[in-house]
């Protein structure tokens, strides 16, 4: 699921010798990147889930799916920052990552807490503003996963871009589904943390935009 950036600039062409390292690392964050879903199973076959493994898995796929859009957001200032062009040719699997486990979340609710009743998921997603967001994050994400392929980037043109602005917006109401999560236990700490290198990396981008802007308007 790579982001706006990824339309506009040009592929970054190098030797063989000096790209030869992606394939093996892409294994490497592949398999890495399997640890959550590798964890939850191990505890759910050695009963190390807790009292409450729908709210334990629930709440692990969740974090997890933070985690994830906050690496594919940190991708494009690490490479501007370092240098390395090829950073960028892992974006599109982290991103799909953050989907992957943003499907597990959202199954776990679905299946595990409702029970697939229509009736009381509508009920919870009008009147609980954390379920509201969250929900509402998870469409958005959907349509940023299905368009990822190189294909559907060269199909869409400048729909995609504007399409996959829409990354901002999820995690932004990710932070948000997160916050009034914890808000109950006024357990602020991971919503704090997140939320700052969230900021952080929105921030980031826009003073990048605006600076490009006033470069722009002073040629």
């Amino acid at each position: 699921m790579p982001t706006v950036s990824d339309v506009k600039r040009p592929a970054v062409k190098t030797s063989g010798a000096s790209t030869g390292w992606i394939v093996p690392a892409k294994v490497v964050v592949f398999v890495a990147a399997l640890y959550p879903l590798a964890r939850l199973v191990l505890l759910g076959v050695t009963d190390g889930l807790g009292a409450n493994p729908i709210e334990f898995i629930t709440r692990s796929t969740g974090l997890w799916t933070l985690v994830y859009l906050c690496i594919t957001l940190a991708i494009t200032p690490a490479r501007k920052l370092t240098g390395v062009n090829a950073l960028l040719r892992f974006r599109r699997m982290l991103g799909l990552f953050a989907f992957f486990y943003g499907v597990l979340h959202f199954t776990t609710y679905l299946w595990f807490d409702k029970w697939f009743d229509v009736a009381e998921i509508a009920k919870d997603i009008v009147k609980r503003p954390f379920i509201t967001v969250g929900f509402a994050a998870f469409v958005l994400l959907i349509p940023l996963a299905v368009t990822s392929p190189k294909a559907m980037v060269k199909k869409l043109g400048r729909r995609w871009q504007t399409l996959h602005k829409a990354i901002y917006v999820v995690a932004t109401l990710a932070i948000l589904h997160f916050w009034w999560m914890k808000a109950g236990k006024h357990d602020f700490l991971l919503p704090k943390i997140y939320g700052a290198i969230v900021i952080a990396l929105l921030g980031w981008r826009l003073i990048v935009w605006l600076m490009g802007r006033n470069a722009r308007s002073t040629r």
